[in-house]
Parts: structure tokens; sequence; C-alpha cells
């Protein structure tokens, strides 16, 4: 007898029904064969089944067991395919009746005791079955809440695989998990730093109101302890709140790479990601033998912030360019090509100087023109091209450290800052993109637009600063998001000073 049971595999952060057949014979010699790609921990599975069915009570007699995965030329790793090789053996057995089993999505690992542990990769096992019209989903009680963030579809969370069959032999009833969305948005983390903590450094702040507003790239250059790290860490406390659609990204993403937290069904809170420099380019990006997303990906919807980016190796930062120009991360393989999503918020900061002190008047810089040279050449042209805003973060004066808690807080960065998106989301209203940052061609001369003075004074900053041409078009943009900021319509002499102001490093190339 041929059993068929419905499971999933995952294809970047999406999931794909997966067919497991079970030819359960009796006659020829016993033995066991997996075939349709499976890799090593999904053929492990076979140990882990039959002592998880010895202990719940089913005793497997010998018989030629086949299982084919199909389709069978897409590899499937994972131990998520336990559960379902257990109930196709016993449908292949007589135990449990086809139909019972029919158009469920099963996905689990085994213990070999056979209770049920969590899987990655749930929420997209849910959009699948869902997709394919499937009768529901049973997956790892841990793992209940994560796939019933999914509508329309019920959401089984068994404890062990007696529970599963049990279930399927109608002798218990198990209800679907609910989850409501509003109560999820409530468990929205609050933040526990603010800017109003921060003191001085108006200028910074500034800038990042300006990045956040248009979804521009950050880089802050300064001396070690004037408060890049600091900043940085408090961008997420002013970006506009997920949207549902993004939120269920986020969490894709979190899922697919095991990272979502058992308690938590929803990522939320927009993500703060911050690698170490000596983060390899398969962890920034993602891949590896098995692909998984990387440091990029995690941040999506998010901010990736990179301290001390010279420190990191030039070849991991080069790997940056493609993800930062189009929003996700492409691995190719000799089988496939995977893409998870990387829209990010870059925010990166450095010294001026290998020894950090070039810009402080307070330290003598010991460093010799051909090193800060080569400091900053590991910076490529290429990639400081996609960081709009490069921002000087000088050491904080003892009078501005003495001084009470800032005027200038979260709250009222983020007001603005919502304000200036609402503007872009009208203005933008029917066009692939909704931000300043991703103007480009046509698009920057019909809404950067400038008239006769504005074009003089750009001219000669150009000229007289030695500007480059991707220069010019950061200012454009930078100076678009300023004039959203303060409501006009069009952009002034003022905008476009201010603009020209955050390109410290052309100026200095």
């Amino acid at each position: 007898m041929i059993a068929k049971v419905s499971c999933a595999a995952l294809m970047g952060i999406d999931a794909f029904k997966v067919q497991l057949e079970v030819d359960f014979s009796r006659s020829g010699m016993p033995c066991f064969t997996m075939v349709g790609l499976a890799e090593g921990a999904v053929k492990e599975s076979k140990e882990r089944v039959f002592s998880a069915l010895k202990n719940c009570g089913f005793k497997v007699p010998p018989a030629r067991i086949t299982v084919n995965l199909a389709p069978a030329d897409v590899r499937k790793a994972g131990s998520a395919y336990d559960l379902p090789l257990a109930i196709g053996i016993l449908v292949g057995m007589g135990v449990i009746k086809p139909e019972n089993a029919d158009g469920w999505f099963l996905a689990g690992e085994l213990s070999l005791t056979g209770d049920l542990k969590s899987v990655p990769g749930v929420l997209p096992l849910a959009l699948a079955a869902r997709q394919e019209s499937g009768k529901g989903i049973i997956v790892p009680a841990s793992n209940g809440r994560e796939g019933a963030v999914v509508k329309d579809i019920p959401v089984i969370g068994a404890t062990d695989l007696g529970q599963v069959v049990r279930m399927l032999l109608g002798e218990e009833v198990v209800e679907p998990i609910a989850v409501d969305i509003d109560t999820l948005w409530s468990e929205r983390q609050a933040h526990r730093v603010d800017f109003g903590e921060v003191k001085g450094q108006e200028h910074a702040k500034r800038a990042i109101e300006i990045a956040a507003a248009g979804g521009h790239n950050l880089l802050f250059i300064g001396p070690p302890g004037s408060g890049k790290t600091m900043l940085a860490k408090r961008i997420p406390t002013v970006l506009p709140p997920l949207r549902f659609e993004e939120a269920l990204e986020v969490t894709k993403i979190y899922s697919v790479a095991g990272l979502l937290q058992k308690d938590r069904a929803l990522m939320v809170t927009r993500p703060f990601r911050t690698p170490h420099h000596t983060i390899s380019d398969v962890g920034l990006i993602g891949g590896g033998r098995y692909p998984q997303p990387g440091e990029t990906s995690l941040a999506h919807r998010g901010v990736l912030f990179l301290d001390e980016m010279p420190e990191f190796k030039k070849a991991v930062l080069e790997v940056l360019r493609q993800p930062l120009e189009d929003g996700e991360v492409s691995i190719s393989r000799s089988l496939m090509t995977l893409k998870y999503p990387a829209d990010v918020m870059l925010v990166a900061a450095m010294n001026p100087c290998p020894c950090g002190y070039m810009s402080d008047d307070t330290h003598t810089c010991t460093c010799s023109p051909l090193a800060v040279q080569r400091y900053r050449g590991k910076i490529s042209g290429p990639l400081l091209d996609r960081i709009d805003l490069h921002v000087d973060v000088p050491a904080v004066p003892y009078e501005d450290l003495k001084k009470a808690r800032s005027e200038v807080d979260s709250a009222t960065m983020r007001a603005r800052i919502l304000a200036a998106r609402d503007i872009q989301v009208q203005r933008y209203e029917g066009m692939y993109f909704s931000l300043n940052a991703e103007l480009d061609g046509s698009a920057l001369e019909e809404f950067c637009a400038l008239g006769e003075s504005e074009h003089g004074f750009l001219k000669q900053a150009v000229e007289s600063l030695g500007l480059s041409a991707r220069a010019y078009t950061r200012i454009l943009r930078i100076s678009r998001t300023i004039a959203d900021l303060a409501g006009a319509e069009e952009i002034g002499v003022d905008h476009l000073a201010e603009a020209v102001n955050y390109r410290g490093m052309d100026r200095e190339g």
C-alpha cells in the first residue's frame, strides 16, 4: 500500500508543497530506502521515527519500506520531516485511514520518546498550506502560535506523536490555536533608550532625522567616545512602526533562520542587527552549504549597524553592494537560486583615522597621511556611493555633558519623521518606490526639480568643492527629504546648503 502525506520544503523564505510517499510492502527482504534528494538530517529521521513509534506503542512489522519525497529534484533538509514520515508509515501499516490524513500538512521533529520538538519555517509552511487549500497544519505546540498568525487555515499544536495519531483517528479533539493580531501588536517591545538621553550632538540627531525620514543610509565619522554607537542604537526608536505585511516578511525570515522566540508569534518591532567586524561574507549576506539568511536579511525592514566599518574585511563589505542596491540578497547554487529580502537602513560608524583622533582637538593624532589614506581606502567608492549622508560626530564638550536631558527626544523626532513619510507616500502613490532614497532617473528630475537660483547655488557648490556626479544625485535626494521635513513643496537653497554639508567624504576625496 502506498500512503501519501503532505509536508513542505523551504526555498529561501518561502515554502512549497512536498508529497511524502511511503510504499509499505511485506514482500521481499525488509529494508528502508529514502529517495528524493534528502540531506543528512532527513535521512537520519529513520532512527528517530522508528524509536518514537516503538516508544509510543506502535510496533512496525518487518517490511520493505520505500519513501519518496516529491518533487525529487529539489533538496530537502532539516528535521521537520520526522512527523510526516511517522504518520506516513502508520497510514501504510493501516493504523490510520488515508482519508483521515489527507489534506493535513505536517511538520515536526520527533524525540526518541515521541515528543514533538519545534522546527524552523512553520510560518512559511502555514502560508503554503493555505495556498494549496489544505485542511490545516499539524505542528509542534511550541510552533503553534507562529503558524496561527496565518488566517483561514486551522493550526493544530501537538505535544507528541501519540496525540497526533489520536486526533487523526478521531479519538481526541484538539482545538486549533488562535491568536489575536491586535494583541500581538500590543506586545511590541518598549524601547529602553531615547534620544533625549543624548547630550549634545544636535547636528548628528538632525542627520538621523533626515536619514530616517527619507530611508537614507548613514555614516558616522568621529573619534572614539564621541557617541557614534549610542546614536545608532537609538535610531529604531524614531522609525515608523511595522505594518502587518512588513511584520510578516520579517517573521518569515526569523522563522526560517530558527531565531523566532518561542513565545513570539510575530516580529512586531523593527530589527536592529550589529554584526562583529570579524564576520564572514556568508554570515553577513547569507548562504552556506544549507543556505540560511545572513545578518543583512535579519535586519530587513530595520537597521544594519556596522561599527568600526573599516575593520571589516574589504571583501565582506563589497558583498553589501548588491543588497543595498536591490533590497534583496541573491544566492546562486548549481541547482537553485535563492533570494532573501534585505531592505535595510545601513548605519555605519568609523574613526577619522587609524588612531581615531585626527578630528579631536584634545588629542594628538599620530597617523601619517598615507596611513589615513589606507584606512579610509578600505571603504570602496562604489560602497560609499550607496551611503547618502556622511556625518561628523565630534567629541562632546564638557558644557554639553553637564546639561540636563535634551529637548529633542525620540517622540519629537518620530512625529516629524512620520509626517515627512506621509508626504512621500502621497507623492509616490502608484509608483514602484515610496521613499526619497529610491529616487533615480526621470523620477529624480521630476520630483527634485530646481529653480534658477537653486541651480546656480548647486553649480557653485559642485565646482568649488569638486563634488562628483554621484554626490550631485545624493544631494538632490537629501534635499528632497529636508524639504519634506520642512513641509515645503519645492527644494530651496537652504535645503541644498544643508544637504551639501552631509557629503564630507566626497569633498575629501
